[in-house]
């Protein structure tokens, strides 16, 4: 562990070394999209509803595919992230697809400082979390932003699947948030062999402090539920167990992969 180190620059520059390799990926199949293509699945649509007319805030939205998406079902859409080559992609892509949509890059504790409006929707989802150290600043930031009766959709990967080795073979780390972890990988989830390479730090936040985050800052928990089944193809050694829904081989159906919650500012 580094004695000091700023992480919003080690992630910032991680996030910018992925972004050209993740735009090429067969993963994110940004030329499928182009042509119309849904980036979205069932868990998250399923929670956001008719989104016609409403005002919705991405936060940590990469290179903005799900931002887009949500623009094409009716949302007035911003989208917020901390790389800059991703923002730099997400207009390009929102410019490309005709879709009229706001992207703002700052670290999201930053964001009050550049957006003064407040949004129907607050939307963030799939790694997000993990890149963050203060829950309960991430959870003032949603309930600031947030309309009186708005409601924040978060999907997001389940915490127990941060405690095992990359191989899923042995638990490696803490359910609980013991502080920043300071990896280097090479490749990319999207392609494993990229010849790419990047620093990035990170932190496991437990269910329990995601719930008492929202909980404290106002937010009513409305509805929660686990999934058995991740809609992305994203560690080692998993397996499409049916179509959309990939699971790690040797685990099956015996691990949750991901958590979804609705909430609501009253």
């Amino acid at each position: 562990m580094k004695k000091s180190f700023n992480y919003i620059d080690i992630n910032r520059h991680s996030w910018n070394n992925r972004t050209e390799t993740h735009l090429q990926s067969e993963f994110y199949d940004v030329k499928g999209f182009l042509k119309g293509k849904s980036s979205l699945h069932e868990i998250e649509l399923g929670l956001l509803g008719d989104l016609h007319g409403k005002s919705l805030l991405h936060l940590q939205c990469h290179f903005g595919l799900d931002t887009i998406s949500l623009g094409r079902l009716g949302a007035q859409v911003t989208g917020v992230d901390l790389s800059d080559k991703s923002i730099e992609a997400a207009r390009s892509l929102a410019q490309r697809t005709g879709i009229e949509a706001e992207f703002i890059c700052c670290n999201i504790y930053d964001l009050p400082d550049m957006l003064s409006r407040t949004f129907d929707i607050i939307y963030t989802s799939y790694g997000v979390i993990g890149w963050l150290p203060d829950l309960d600043r991430w959870a003032q930031i949603i309930a600031h932003f947030m309309k009186p009766g708005g409601h924040l959709v978060f999907v997001e990967f389940h915490p127990l699947l941060s405690m095992f080795d990359d191989d899923f073979t042995h638990i490696a780390n803490s359910y609980f948030n013991t502080g920043p972890m300071v990896e280097t990988e090479t490749g990319t989830y999207t392609n494993r062999d990229a010849g790419i390479s990047q620093e990035f730090v990170w932190w496991n936040h437990s269910l329990g402090e995601v719930f008492t985050s929202l909980l404290n800052n106002g937010l009513t928990i409305l509805s929660f539920k686990e999934y058995d089944y991740s809609p992305y193809n994203c560690f080692n050694g998993m397996i499409e167990a049916a179509p959309g829904k990939f699971r790690i081989r040797h685990l099956g159906s015996k691990l949750p992969m991901v958590y979804a919650l609705q909430a609501v500012r009253g």
